[in-house]
């Protein structure tokens, strides 16, 4: 039985992101980039430097990613607050990121009929502010065949990729 706070039809929250990280191993394979799960490096904004996880990433291609499979809030396609305020920790680690390495947000594609617009459209459009220029934001779709890359440099555009 789910809980409240868990996606339909899903075991719980965490087996969702699993699910999710698979498709995306699975999409940057097919482009012939080859990543592991749980990249550590060390980030911070001073010498004394911790380790953080990175959801998928290799030190060889430099190259890290971080996986958010968040949808708008039912039934009403309400704003997840509290979910874009883990996007924006995202933001926080690329920032603090070793130089150097190519950093990509990978989130599902979740469009708000009633907003006309994806979720990470919406992040971009209000939390643009917090998005380093280097970083890019790629959509999916849930069964990961189609892949909308929206690059971040003051305005977006979007390519397939």
């Amino acid at each position: 039985m789910n809980k409240p706070h868990q996606r339909i039809g899903s075991i719980s929250n965490a087996h969702v992101g699993k699910d999710f990280e698979a498709i995306a191993l699975g999409v940057f394979a097919s482009k012939g980039i080859h990543l592991e799960s749980d990249l550590k490096l060390p980030v911070g904004v001073a010498e004394n430097k911790k380790l953080h996880a990175f959801d998928l990433g290799c030190k060889e291609q430099k190259i890290i990613v971080e996986c958010k499979c968040h949808k708008w809030t039912a039934p009403n396609d309400n704003v997840p607050s509290a979910k874009l305020t883990v996007w924006n920790e995202a933001m926080y680690y690329f920032l603090v990121a070793p130089r150097g390495y190519r950093k990509i947000l990978f989130v599902l594609r979740n469009v708000s009929e009633r907003r006309r617009e994806t979720l990470a459209e919406y992040y971009v459009r209000t939390y643009g502010h917090l998005i380093p220029e280097d970083v890019e934001i790629w959509e999916v779709d849930e069964d990961g065949r189609e892949v909308i890359q929206q690059s971040f440099n003051k305005t977006m555009h979007a390519t397939t990729a």
